[in-house]
């Protein structure tokens, strides 16, 4: 096996591996015990899990930069920002959709005192922050042995902080703290790290206080500096680099062990595609040894067991994933070949087939419906129309997103989607119209439960950052939602942190509102707390539609004049139908609008009035035929010029008309779609 160290190491099984704490049980040897296993020294995976924007690719990126990765001649012009966020979509917003494994090659003094001078293979798995996609943080927390938390030194834990740390209790995986931020000019480094204290206490069961020992380390992502030693707020770590980021894990995080001779158990935690070979299936390899071209026994969902080989094996460098020829224990590898291979399925051995435990995830709360387009403007904008390439669409949706539920309809061009979130159905929506693909999409709606005879509704924990002038409508906002207050803290800087548990249904369309009322600076972040009973009826909408009245394109001289009357939703050159939606009337009844009413050109057209005198040389305008001049009056001459102008098609008037020297001037007045010179 390729760079495997195969040396006994001694350690807690409780650490990283739980086929040690079967064969302990099965022994009758407590828990605890210290058992024998082999340990790769050579590698470490971990995963990089924080709440939105507390900078987790930022730091991805700061530790790929300091590895070398990028080669001695790259900048950041060339490789460009956060380059883990690869997606167009996530580029565009600023936020991680995906989860994405890299792998850093850290050669660093710390390597050398952990017995391996020539270099440690540490595979990071990037996560999204948002709640939405919980269900990315839940699979890559399957891939890896140790978890860096980021909190970030200003803001402090915050709901998502919350959900992933209690994915990664709840995984036994021990912990690193990483207080981001500190050079920011708000930073509270100590009551930050005195939250974070809290969170795990509040998250801790009794008889596992052993996890609040965890190391703390305070960085700069964005600069690439980090340290063990807490610096003041907002000033730059002590150390220039990474390196003790790096000495942390290496030291903290348990190398991935395994059992000589064990059966090959390989599971797949996400899916990928190349245009060349087709689907790809990221495993982690957890006992035995992965060959290329070898004959694997595939452990399916239904619980079949099907024989394949495997075309391809590719490890990941970098940024980029390379052929391999096999892969050890602990090894986060893509495999070719199965073209039906789904997320929680096992790669075992064909004579002794031992399949893992499938992914499970948290369920859906959020729900709308899909369908095709069945307006009067289908077929001018997409070019994937039927209802058969919608369902296929979706049906691919649910092989790579777990998180996801796609049931059917009355209709049969319709179908429900459930999601965590509206962000994550927006997203969801967004692809597939930039795929070509016509939707027509209903609104969202919460997915209730019948527990004990009685519906329950899914529960949201919302946290509302805001200053202290618009604690009172936020609280107004919320109690008309019916959501409870659970905590109000006030850190005396003139913002106030609010905490309120509030049903799901109460925050669809929740955040303009909030927005608006706290004039743009209210922060609000929520996450999936569980079920409850349902809460009754209320109107969280007093708002109504303002309703096209007729077919054609939106002119921006319509738009003008509409919007006083509420929002818009539509732009100049849009297309639009009658009774669609157009944007939305501050009061509560509907209102028929003209968004294609086009500018009367007689009764708007801007009348300029030019000077422009045009001379006219009396003597050469007529000539008899035998060769007399005849002079004309300043009549006359007017009388020919607007029967030249008549006869061009010129718009335009005399004002005056006068005659001097032989001469006679006009001063005319046009308007704004014509262009005269003067002319002799």
């Amino acid at each position: 096996m390729a760079g495997l160290d195969r040396r006994p190491l001694v350690f807690p099984c409780f650490m990283p591996c739980g086929r040690c704490r079967e064969r302990c049980l099965a022994r009758g040897v407590p828990h605890r015990k210290k058992c024998p296993m082999s340990v790769r020294q050579d590698l470490r995976n971990v995963a990089i899990v924080a709440h939105v924007d507390h900078g987790k690719t930022t730091l991805v990126d700061a530790m790929l930069w300091e590895a070398g990765a990028f080669g001695a001649r790259a900048t950041e012009e060339t490789t460009g920002e956060r380059v883990m966020d690869s997606g167009e979509l996530e580029r565009e917003k600023g936020i991680t959709i995906l989860a994405k494994n890299t792998a850093v090659h850290y050669s660093g003094p710390s390597a050398a005192d952990a017995g391996c001078p020539e270099g440690i293979v540490i595979n990071v798995i990037d996560t999204p922050g948002h709640a939405d996609f919980g269900g990315e943080v839940e699979r890559g927390l399957e891939m890896v042995d140790g978890v860096v938390l980021l909190v970030d030194a200003s803001e402090g834990p915050l709901p998502q902080t919350r959900f992933v740390l209690r994915k990664a209790l709840a995984k036994k995986l021990p912990l690193i703290v990483v207080v981001n931020k500190v050079d920011r000019s708000d930073a509270r480094i100590s009551a930050v790290v005195d939250e974070t204290y809290d969170l795990f206490m509040d998250l801790l069961d009794d008889d596992a206080s052993d996890a609040l020992d965890f190391p703390i380390v305070y960085a700069s992502a964005k600069a690439g500096r980090a340290s063990l030693n807490q610096p003041a707020d907002s000033e730059m770590p002590d150390s220039p680099n990474l390196e003790p980021l790096f000495e942390t894990i290496l030291e903290h995080v348990p190398a991935p062990s395994y059992e000589e001779g064990a059966t090959l158990q390989a599971h797949v935690t996400n899916l990928d595609a190349s245009p060349y070979l087709g689907r790809l299936a990221l495993c982690r390899v957890v006992a035995g040894e992965l060959k290329r071209g070898q004959q694997v026994a595939w452990c399916r969902h239904d619980g079949s067991v099907q024989n394949v080989k495997l075309t391809e094996l590719l490890v990941t460098e970098a940024l980029e994933r390379v052929p391999a020829e096999s892969a050890g224990p602990g090894d986060i590898v893509a495999i070719a070949g199965i073209p039906e291979i789904t997320i929680g399925e096992t790669l075992s051995d064909p004579n002794d087939p031992k399949p893992l435990p499938l992914i499970y995830v948290d369920e859906p709360s959020i729900s709308m419906t899909i369908g095709i387009n069945t307006s009067p403007l289908a077929g001018r904008s997409g070019k994937h129309l039927t209802a058969r390439l919608v369902k296929a669409r979706l049906e691919q949706e649910l092989i790579g997103n777990v998180s996801i539920r796609v049931k059917p309809t009355d209709r049969p061009d319709t179908w429900e989607v459930q999601g965590r979130g509206e962000l994550q159905l927006a997203v969801l929506v967004e692809m597939m119209r930039r795929e070509g693909f016509e939707l027509t999409v209903g609104k969202p709606q919460v997915v209730t439960k019948v527990i004990d005879g009685k519906v329950h509704e899914p529960i949201e924990r919302l946290t509302v950052d805001a200053p202290e002038e618009f604690v009172g409508v936020t609280t107004q906002l919320m109690g008309l939602r019916r959501g409870r207050m659970e905590q109000m803290v006030n850190h005396g800087t003139g913002w106030v942190r609010m905490e309120f548990l509030v049903p799901a249904r109460g925050l669809i369309g929740f955040r303009t509102e909030f927005l608006t009322e706290t004039r743009g600076t209210g922060i609000m972040n929520h996450v999936a707390e569980g079920y409850e009973p349902w809460a009754g009826d209320f109107r969280t909408r007093p708002t109504s539609s303002l309703v096209a009245d007729r077919t054609g394109v939106v002119t921006s001289y319509a738009l003008f004049n509409l919007q006083e009357r509420g929002t818009l939703f539509v732009g100049p050159g849009a297309e639009v139908y009658e009774g669609m939606i157009v944007g939305e009337n501050p009061r509560p009844e509907d209102m028929d609008v003209n968004p294609t009413k086009e500018i009367n050109q007689f009764q708007e057209r801007s009348e300029i009035q030019t000077s422009i005198i045009i001379q006219v040389n009396t003597v050469k305008i007529f000539q008899g035929m035998n060769g007399s001049i005849y002079p004309i009056n300043p009549r006359m001459g007017q009388l020919i010029f607007l029967v030249v102008a008549t006869i061009c098609n010129w718009n335009i008037g005399i004002t005056r008309c006068r005659c001097q020297e032989n001469l006679f001037r006009f001063a005319i007045h046009c308007h704004n779609d014509i262009d005269i010179r003067t002319r002799n």
